[in-house]
């Protein structure tokens, strides 16, 4: 089995920081993408960031410049750095990570359980 533990979400003020984080644990053979998405109420679940094994990023349009994402191979674990945070930032925020367990088994997605950020003042 794979699990995600997700952390890191709180209450900010408009302009505040969090970093969010996931580490992956278990079963693990190979990590492909790790990313972020979020969902606000009544929304669908969209992408805000991922980043390759190699390190290609990929950012969605309304958190370029403010977030930035790495991840850290060795400890499995992926990072969200949210910087200038605006309350239409406020939502659930899940990790994926893109693993497959073993040399022989299929790429596959696994979720984490979700860390609620609420930007208000």
């Amino acid at each position: 089995q794979v699990q995600l533990v997700e952390s890191g979400g709180d209450l900010v003020q408009p302009g505040g920081s969090l970093r969010l984080s996931c580490a992956a644990s278990g079963r693990i053979g190979v990590i492909s993408t790790m990313g972020w998405y979020h969902q606000a109420p009544g929304k669908e679940r969209d992408l805000v960031a991922s980043i390759s094994l190699t390190g290609i990023t990929n950012y969605a349009d309304s958190v370029k410049g403010r977030f930035t994402i790495s991840r850290d191979n060795a400890k499995n674990t992926v990072y969200l750095q949210m910087n200038n945070l605006k309350p239409e930032d406020t939502a659930v925020y899940y990790c994926y990570v893109r693993l497959r367990l073993s040399a022989t088994t299929n790429y596959g997605d696994y979720w984490g359980q979700g860390t609620q950020v609420t930007v208000s003042s």
